[in-house]
């Protein structure tokens, strides 16, 4: 019996070890899905790269319109990058769920109807928080909070491992 226990322990110590961020380092992710807003429905598309145990960087590309606020066309494309710090290892989370919060920066490339409007094009800096939760070892659901992007307040989808 104290035998099994030595050997279930070092199997849960090796295991532990040996789990890796839902993006280790040198490992890359695709993000797809649908914003968050009050106008139109935003549709972003992302990159994140491990360069870190715990840390990743990536870029997004983002884009939401509306034809019909105040009778204006208004259109938003959102460019950026972001810095994803990963609370797995410090927090022991199992791999399959992948918890975050990190900075981005970014240029957004208004389009509006009307030359008065207050939004205008622009470079934006931001913080975001979400997290994932993985289905199969490359495929998973994904919800995050924040701004920064051609849309406030979060956006929800897919994440793919490449």
């Amino acid at each position: 019996m104290k035998k099994l226990l030595i050997a279930i322990v070092l199997i849960f110590g090796i295991t532990a070890i040996f789990a890796q961020n839902p993006v280790a380092k040198g490992q890359s992710q695709i993000n797809v899905g649908l914003g968050l807003s009050d106008w139109g429905v935003p549709v972003y598309l992302g990159f994140d790269h491990g360069v870190h145990k715990d840390v990743t960087m990536g870029m997004e590309a983002s884009f939401r319109t509306v034809d019909n606020r105040h009778s204006k066309n208004h259109s938003v494309i959102g460019i950026s990058g972001n810095v994803n710090y990963h609370f797995n290892h410090v927090l022991s989370i199992p791999t399959n769920w992948d918890f975050y919060a990190g900075l981005n920066i970014g240029y957004y490339i208004v389009s509006d109807s009307d030359p008065d409007d207050r939004y205008h094009t622009r470079l934006g800096l931001a913080a975001q928080i979400g997290g994932r939760y993985f289905f199969t070892d490359s495929v998973g659901v994904n919800l995050e909070f924040g701004g920064g992007n051609a849309f406030s307040g979060g956006k929800i989808g897919l994440s793919f491992k490449l």
